[in-house]
């Protein structure tokens, strides 16, 4: 296991790296990032949406990696009725899937097991763990792995969870999300 630093830095230039495809799985229903504190506080309160440098600098990468033909993918395992962190979450995704990321959803009961951890599967070649504290803040560095045995595992859940996901576009059309 390799550890980097979980800034943006490390992140711009693991995508920059990505030849085909980058597969993120998100398996927890809030997280706390001290960058969308603000949005998602106007969100809480009904105040109008922001657009800030933190989002758009994310947009602009998926953008950018789309653009040179890699496919960007997303499944979020998510408890319903949502939690607030997710109710956000899917009035503001409209902007990543427009950049070219596909972003799909399973509710958490249709799921089956699911590991704890997030993860970004990158050219099925690596593994990049996201990793959280139990208040849902990110820790200072993210693991990275090439183990082919955890590779392997990340494919077959990746592979198990799209064939359940809808894709964010359906998702939010569907009645039980308006609980």
């Amino acid at each position: 296991m390799q550890y980097l630093r979980n800034e943006w830095t490390t992140w711009v230039e693991l995508f920059h790296g990505c030849k085909k495809q980058a597969f993120h799985l998100e398996a927890r229903d809030s997280y706390a990032v001290p960058q969308e504190s603000e949005r998602f506080r106007r969100f809480l309160d009904g105040e109008r949406p922001i657009v800030d440098d933190y989002k758009n600098d994310w947009v602009d990468l998926v953008q950018e990696t789309t653009g040179r033909g890699v496919m960007m993918s997303r499944i979020r395992v998510v408890t319903v009725p949502h939690t607030d962190y997710q109710r956000w979450l899917l009035s503001v995704t409209g902007s990543n899937v427009d950049a070219g990321e596909d972003i799909r959803y399973v509710p958490r009961h249709l799921a089956g097991e699911v590991p704890p951890d997030d993860w970004w599967l990158i050219d099925n070649e690596r593994v990049v763990y996201n990793l959280w504290d139990e208040h849902g803040s990110q820790a200072e560095a993210v693991a990275a792995t090439t183990d082919p045995r955890i590779i392997e595992y990340c494919q077959g859940v990746k592979q198990r969870l799209w064939e359940l996901a809808s894709p964010y576009a359906e998702y939010v059309d569907n009645a039980h999300i308006r609980q």
